[in-house]
């Protein structure tokens, strides 16, 4: 098992970036798929990058691709999201979670954290 909080969000200007971190407990974080997904008000959750358990692998939504950057630090049980060229439409409450199958298997990350907002103003 695996508990995940994040840490990160923020109020950022359209065209500007963020930072968020997913930090996780207990000792097997580096056996863990995993991802970060995001829900705006009234939408459903959607997700948004993947990346393997060794960090050598990694999957992106269309809509973040060539702006956002998963990335993990397996000795310091963290997960990233670098978000750049932020756009209004990428407000939303991110949520990271871990999976214990395959990183691309979107539908089966069954730990998550609490999420953090992000607003991008126009």
């Amino acid at each position: 098992q695996v508990q995940l909080v994040e840490s990160g969000g923020g109020l950022v200007q359209a065209g500007g970036s963020l930072r968020l971190s997913c930090a996780a407990s207990g000792r097997t974080f580096g056996r863990f798929a995993m991802a970060w997904f995001r829900q705006a008000p009234g939408k459903e959750r959607e997700f948004v990058a993947a990346i393997s358990w060794s960090g050598g692998s990694t999957y992106y939504a269309d809509s973040v691709k060539g702006r956002f950057t998963i990335s993990r630090d397996n000795a310091k049980n963290t997960m990233y999201l670098q978000m750049n060229s932020l756009k209004p439409e990428d407000t939303a409450v991110y949520s990271c979670a871990a999976s214990n199958v395959a990183y691309y298997y979107i539908d089966n990350y069954n730990y998550w954290g609490q999420g953090t907002r992000v607003t991008v103003s126009s």
